[in-house]
């Protein structure tokens, strides 16, 4: 029996066509969004020993938020899923009023959203340009 050789890295030379930016890009919102479920999460002992301790609606607020937070990962493949992203935002700052901490949670997250737009526009912009390395014409022989 033969061995068969390992298929191509590069998926252009195996025949599917350039590499999708989109496709990564969606990867990364969705594990940001996890992240922050699980970070807002971790909010719960912390609520509950420092600040005024849990009551039924800061439970459910955290938790209802953290929910949200991983249902929406499941919708990154949507072209408005960044602005719904950057829009749960201010929710989570208002937590500010249950602690402190999780409104600071929500502003950190918020920072890190307005980034995550900049670079799609960023990404936007080159592939609009053919800049993007997919793009680019395979090298020859040197």
């Amino acid at each position: 029996m033969s061995a068969q050789p390992p298929p191509p890295a590069d998926s252009a030379a195996a025949g599917q066509g350039a590499p999708d930016p989109w496709k990564s890009f969606r990867g990364i919102m969705a594990g940001v969004l996890i992240l922050e479920a699980i970070v807002v999460l971790l909010a719960l002992p912390v609520v509950s020993a420092v600040g005024g301790g849990l009551s039924t609606g800061s439970m459910v607020y955290i938790i209802g938020f953290a929910v949200l937070l991983v249902l929406m990962a499941g919708i990154q493949g949507r072209s408005w899923a960044i602005w719904a992203n950057l829009g749960v935002q201010p929710l989570l700052i208002a937590g500010w009023l249950i602690y402190p901490g999780v409104g600071f949670i929500g502003l950190l997250f918020a920072v890190v959203w307005l980034l995550l737009a900049y670079l799609r526009a960023e990404v936007l912009r080159r592939q609009k340009r053919g800049l993007l390395p997919g793009q680019q014409p395979p090298a020859g022989p040197i």
